[in-house]
């Protein structure tokens, strides 16, 4: 029987899992891999404090160290169950079952895929699924934003701060973003939103050169190839919460509603942190003390118990 088990090893299952430790818990992390799609995708930090720059494999190197140096137990496994009775949580995960008084949730999400051709022979050699992050890679070089609403909007307007031209693709026929997100891209004088776009590839040789769509509208279907060295996919985020059942309270996009102050989620002695939950802005640092959040929270129930 643990006093916590954790289920996630990214910047929150592991930032968790530090302050677990230090708060004298026995601790076990499971997790499939250790840091997800960061350390898959070994993207360019440059806003983690500390680090001028740094790729997501050092990062993500850096947190599993820190958190093995105070002996925390992990399990390289997939949860598939989770159960709650008595007051005691089974996880069930690869052919093994173990049981916590708590649970700390951060199992993260990635960001979802368009399906365009090209776009994962390319992933990493100019195809970004995050703007904060890969943005400034970009100075002064064109891109284009694929998807629509406010996440691409806003994307597109952070992308400005570095970017040439800046080519926004949307599926509609009209603008999802709201009015507001419009008139600020408008503003910036660097972008043009292509409405009613069906991409059909990413073009390029060992980088990204191009991409291709044409108008639904157009009977011909005629190809136009917009010249670009980036492309930031914005088609939304899958977060890994299904498992969970009705443990937790999800909103309308799959993710953990959570108690901002404290992370709990509606089930007593669960908690979530990270990605997987419906903070706001997604970003490292974030999601880091997220996990500080829980884990602290998860040691204050613990002591009332």
């Amino acid at each position: 029987m643990f006093d916590l088990i954790i289920i996630g090893a990214g910047p929150a299952g592991m930032t968790a899992g530090i302050y677990a430790a230090r708060a004298k818990l026995e601790t076990l992390v499971i997790a499939g891999e250790f840091g997800g799609w960061i350390a898959r995708e070994n993207v360019e930090i440059e806003n983690y404090p500390g680090f001028e720059k740094v790729s997501g494999k050092e990062l993500i190197g850096r947190f599993k160290s820190h958190l093995e140096s105070f002996g925390v137990r992990t399990k390289m496994a997939e949860v598939f169950e989770l159960k709650k009775g008595d007051g005691i949580f089974e996880v069930s995960a690869g052919e093994e079952k173990f049981s916590a008084k708590a649970l700390i949730v951060a199992t993260g999400a990635s960001p979802r895929p368009a399906g365009i051709p090209g776009e994962k022979d390319f992933l990493g050699k100019g195809v970004c699924y995050c703007a904060t992050c890969d943005g400034p890679l970009f100075a002064k070089k064109d891109v284009a934003v694929i998807g629509g609403g406010n996440a691409a909007f806003d994307a597109a307007r952070f992308l400005a701060k570095f970017a040439g031209k800046i080519y926004v693709l949307e599926k509609g026929k009209e603008v999802s973003a709201d009015a507001a997100g419009r008139e600020a891209l408008e503003q910036t004088g660097k972008a043009r939103i292509i409405a009613n776009a069906r991409i059909t590839k990413i073009g390029g040789d060992n980088f990204v050169k191009n991409v291709a769509y044409y108008d639904a509208g157009d009977p011909e279907k005629k190809e136009i190839i917009l010249p670009v060295a980036g492309i930031f996919v914005k088609a939304g985020n899958s977060p890994a919460a299904e498992f969970l059942g009705s443990l937790v309270d999800l909103d309308e996009k799959g993710q953990i509603k959570v108690d901002p102050g404290t992370n709990r989620t509606k089930t007593e002695g669960l908690f979530a942190a990270g990605d997987v939950t419906d903070a706001k802005y997604k970003q490292i640092v974030i999601a880091a003390g997220q996990g500080a959040a829980a884990a602290l929270s998860a040691d204050a129930y613990l002591r009332r118990l």
